[in-house]
């Protein structure tokens, strides 16, 4: 976790990232996707080891910390490996939940951003739509999506699970964002006559999602309070800086000595002080707590693993075929636009001697060598498109080119 915590690249400055990789000069497209699990950078490198070499730079300086203390912790995937790796994110089998649903969305957000700062071009556009399209395509065709699959409901069951119930319980959610409305949403209308109460440092994102989960929105400044009156807190926001700290807990739970505090960080990086877990009342659980949590009656989803690892297996097949396919278009038109242009030239060299010919005899002709040239160019067309991403089709793509000077 601490290490993660300094790679986190929240949004508020997802852009400065973005720009800061491809300044570098070795990245054609970037996308970077930091999530409460993970912080990972996919790039078009324009020379492979000059490209790692600048992300790794990159993340040094972005961490303050030197390249040989985090090291240990980075996994680095190229070409086949790193789509294959992507698909299985977008499908949930790499997260702290299996199967979760938010890893879709983040994605989706990851690529927007990167689309709206033009440093995703139409690789990693290609790459991130179908990646999209496999977490829909495995959570549709198996059940490993089936229960809790989200952080945000995981958060709250374990909330629930240390308390018996939330019936009658006050419980704050700190963060209006994509994780604070889920974990809001999973409360609404099960606390009984127990309260929900929404803080933010934007006022109107807490009064808008207070007021879709029949929830109050309280002040930021008015934080303190809120933890004092909290039976459970629930925290998850973007801050690059702890929230709750030590002391604030401390001197909170010194006013309400015989009420003890429960709190769920789900922040990268933390919401919450560690420290706070040594303060008498308070049970702190992390991310690591959390994935331990979900671990427990999952299998169920295990078993739906390999159906899923099949499907990814299957799309990054597709995918191989797809790119490949896009690769050899243009060749297959340029062969195609060359054989067109010396079938008019040779007519516009004969057009002396079928001067005589009426309308219905150039129509013949011109039928007669449209077919010549479209079976001649038959089987190399065919042969080709077969063999794209092979060795035997580079050998073909290469031999066309210079037989037919394209």
């Amino acid at each position: 976790m601490p290490v993660l915590e300094t790679m986190a690249v929240p949004s508020s400055r997802l852009a400065k990232a973005l720009h800061g990789l491809a300044a570098g000069g070795q990245l054609g497209e970037v996308v970077v996707v930091s999530t409460c699990q993970r912080t990972e950078i996919y790039a078009v490198a324009r020379r492979y080891h000059p490209a790692v070499a600048d992300i790794r730079t990159f993340m040094s300086d972005w961490s303050g910390r030197p390249l040989e203390a985090f090291s240990p912790h980075l996994y680095e995937y190229h070409d086949e490996m790193a789509v294959s790796h992507l698909f299985k994110v977008a499908a949930g089998l790499d997260s702290a939940v299996l199967g979760e649903g938010e890893i879709l969305g983040q994605l989706g957000d990851a690529w927007d951003a990167a689309r709206e700062e033009g440093t995703a071009g139409p690789v990693l556009s290609g790459l991130f739509r179908h990646a999209a399209e496999v977490g829909k395509r495995v959570r549709s065709e198996t059940a490993i999506s089936r229960g809790t699959t989200s952080l945000s409901q995981a958060a709250v069951a374990l909330a629930r699970a240390e308390l018996g119930s939330l019936t009658g319980r006050t419980i704050l959610v700190i963060g209006a964002g994509e994780m604070g409305e889920a974990m809001a949403q999973a409360l609404a209308g099960n606390l009984g006559d127990g309260r929900l109460l929404v803080a933010n440092r934007t006022a109107s994102r807490a009064e808008e999602l207070a007021a879709r989960c029949g929830g109050r929105p309280i002040a930021w400044s008015e934080l303190t309070r809120g933890v004092e009156s909290a039976d459970v807190v629930l925290a998850s926001t973007g801050s690059p800086e702890v929230l709750l700290q030590s002391a604030l807990v401390e001197e909170v739970m010194a006013v309400r000595p015989d009420r003890p505090l429960l709190v769920v960080d789900i922040a990268v990086p933390r919401d919450v002080d560690p420290d706070v877990s040594r303060i008498d009342g308070v049970r702190l659980f992390d991310m690591d707590d959390l994935s331990t949590f979900v671990s427990r009656g999952m299998e169920a989803r295990r078993r739906e693993v390999p159906a899923a690892q099949a499907i990814v297996a299957a799309e990054v097949a597709r995918y191989g075929d797809l790119v490949a396919e896009r690769q050899v278009a243009p060749l297959v038109t340029a062969l195609h636009e060359r054989a067109e242009e010396i079938r008019q030239n040779e007519l516009e060299r004969f057009a002396r001697r079928l001067g005589d010919l009426d309308d219905a005899q150039r129509r013949a002709v011109e039928a007669l060598t449209r077919g010549i040239v479209a079976k001649l160019l038959h089987d190399p067309t065919v042969t080709l498109k077969s063999s794209v991403g092979s060795p035997s089709g580079d050998q073909l793509a290469s031999a066309l080119r210079q037989l037919f000077d394209i």
